[in-house]
């Protein structure tokens, strides 16, 4: 017993050191700090929906600032049955009791991957916390590559070969986390590739963790792998991109019917009721109204999708036309090009995803995050590009752009992308 006490203490302090800043957090501050010295950078950096709060949403906080009292760990009955009623609308039928409500999806998905027994599998790229949140957990990861068309989604074939290898190398992989839609890439995977993957994940006792936080920004429908894998799937979400409510930190979890949910759940109110109590109480009171989706609420995300759309497209249309590899997108404000088609790479000798970042930031102010960051292989000159930071530098600016009919011909949307055109000219 001591001994595995000792090989459990070595593990965790093993995956502490192996812990660092995010990257996506730490790019945003790197890039703030460069526009603050009067740098002019094109920030495509950092995941932040880049849009103001409406203001019945504001004024909802404004009206619940005198609650200052904590409430149950998973959230009151009026955020959980509005959270319920969220999932039923989108075809997933849910009960409150199923619903444990956060301050933010981000700590959600730690609990979740440490509560599930099990090595962790993720698609490769894929967000960043992941891993680190499995190495904080003390898990080993397995990663599995996406198809080209579409990220967030591993590839059917390629992960029953990583399950077989893994338990033949006497290893234990339990848990599958999925995003849909997809963030680095910014797609959506089809509900073919979903069902499939969940056949697996059923036959091989896995337990799926869907994050959703992007779903209500797809431009198409998106199937969550709880329609298919009801019992062994869990699925996370929020405020921060649809609403872009990202610095209110908002976040909630669905646990499946049944006794792997029920013991999930125990297990994830314990590990609440320690780190973080519940949401704050304002905040429940935002979330409640936010996820009942009056009319003003649907409005806003329906004109937030169209202006991520509007403007992710424009990029991608720098991209392909400098010659870059990108999938189109499909949903939210990312793209994932390759610029591995670019003879500029050789000229300037530039060998790593990360080398390129740099040259991209440090000769023509265009900031994007390596593919490494994603788990992708290093020297693949692949980035994720998050084009939601160009809306503007002001509240005024943003709401222009929301509004505009043709916000890519904004002026200070403009000159982002005249700025980006140049910097792909220089490597093609």
């Amino acid at each position: 017993m001591l001994f595995v006490q000792y090989c459990l203490q070595q593990a965790m302090e093993e995956a502490h050191h192996m812990v660092a800043h995010s990257a996506t957090l730490a790019i945003n501050e790197k890039l703030a700090a460069r526009r603050a010295a009067g740098e002019r950078v094109v920030h495509l950096g950092f995941g932040e929906a880049g849009l103001p709060v409406p203001d019945a949403i504001a004024g909802r906080l404004r009206d619940a600032v005198v609650r200052n009292g904590y409430g149950p760990v998973a959230g009151s009955a009026e955020v959980r049955q509005a959270v319920a009623g969220y999932f039923i609308r989108r075809g997933v039928p849910t009960d409150p009791e199923q619903i444990i409500t956060a301050p933010g999806s981000k700590a959600l998905l730690y609990a979740l991957i440490t509560a599930l027994p099990g090595d962790v599998i993720l698609p490769r790229p894929s967000w960043v916390s992941y891993a680190a949140q499995a190495a904080l957990g003390a898990k080993r990861v397995h990663w599995v590559d996406t198809p080209e068309e579409a990220g967030g989604v591993p590839d059917p074939d390629a992960l029953v070969a990583t399950l077989s290898q893994a338990r033949n190398a006497g290893q234990r992989p339990g848990v599958l986390v999925l995003t849909l839609p997809d963030n680095p890439t910014g797609t959506v995977a089809s509900p073919e590739r979903v069902k499939q993957v969940c056949a697996i994940a059923e036959e091989h006792g896995l337990a799926v963790v869907s994050d959703e936080i992007y779903r209500d920004l797809a431009d198409q429908p998106v199937h969550s792998p709880a329609e298919f894998l009801p019992h062994q799937c869990f699925v996370t979400g929020g405020l921060s991109k649809s609403l872009a409510l990202g610095g209110w930190r908002i976040g909630f979890a669905r646990f499946p019917d049944g006794e792997l949910g029920a013991r999930t759940h125990d297990a994830v109110i314990g590990i609440a009721s320690e780190v973080w109590s519940s949401l704050a109480a304002p905040m429940q009171e935002v979330a409640a109204y936010a996820l009942d989706e009056p009319t003003e609420v649907r409005e806003h995300v329906a004109a937030s999708r169209a202006l991520h759309s509007a403007v992710a497209q424009a990029v991608h249309r720098e991209f392909v036309a400098a010659g870059a590899d990108c999938r189109p997108p499909t949903a939210a404000f990312y793209l994932y090009p390759d610029l591995s088609p670019l003879p500029g790479l050789a000229k300037y000798d530039l060998r790593s995803a990360d080398a390129v970042a740099d040259f991209l930031l440090d000769k023509h102010g265009v900031g994007v995050l390596s593919g490494a960051a994603f788990g992708d292989h290093p020297q693949a000159p692949r980035f994720r590009v998050a084009t939601s930071l160009l809306y503007g530098e002001s509240d005024d600016q943003r709401w222009q752009a929301l509004n505009s009919d043709d916000p890519v011909g904004l002026p200070w949307i403009s000159a982002a992308l005249t700025q980006l055109r140049t910097a792909l000219a220089d490597l093609r």
